[in-house]
């Protein structure tokens, strides 16, 4: 009996996620002892010394596109890089990786790991020109792009079609309250 439940519950959860894990999790601890071992504090678990991610929400964590897994970062301070930079603009009126709708005019952008929500300047090499946008989706998942600008911010910096920059991290919304 518990296999079949087992089975069912593996299946189930790669389709549906965590209602899947929820249920697999339940069914492997069904019959466990209802109260939980006490921990002493030699057995507690101690806090880590590693960096503690803020950022907690479902579009932080890792995720998949096309077959390949992306972590994005816990932190960026410090971050700065080079690559090809895009736009997009007809996407207006969809939904971002965080939930709000994108607008096209605004200066937003998507990149692939930096934390959502954060504050970018993205300065086209070719020209100089720079302004800072508010990273806010995920992307661009085309080969060899480093950030997607808002047809706005693309606009503003020059950028038509795609254009070589330099993306350097501000800070968080947070940074800005």
């Amino acid at each position: 009996m518990y296999h079949s439940h087992y089975f069912y519950s593996v299946r189930f959860c790669s389709r549906h996620g965590r209602h899947g894990l929820v249920m697999l999790l339940a069914v492997l601890f069904s019959g466990c002892a209802s109260e939980l071992p006490l921990l002493s504090p030699t057995t507690a678990p101690q806090a880590s010394s590693g960096p503690v991610s803020r950022h907690k929400a479902a579009y932080n964590r890792p995720y998949t596109v096309k077959g390949k897994t992306y972590y994005p970062m816990t932190s960026a301070a410090g971050y700065s890089e080079q690559g090809i930079a895009s736009w997009y603009g007809n996407e207006s009126g969809n939904r971002t990786s965080m939930g709000t709708r994108f607008k096209a005019h605004t200066h937003t952008a998507a990149h692939k790991t930096l934390p959502l929500p954060s504050k970018v300047r993205v300065t086209n090499l070719h020209n100089g020109r720079s302004i800072v946008v508010l990273v806010n989706d995920r992307g661009p998942f085309k080969k060899n792009r480093l950030i997607d600008l808002s047809h706005g911010a693309a606009k503003e910096i020059g950028l038509h079609g795609l254009a070589k920059v330099k993306v350097e991290y501000i800070g968080s919304l947070a940074d800005y309250d």
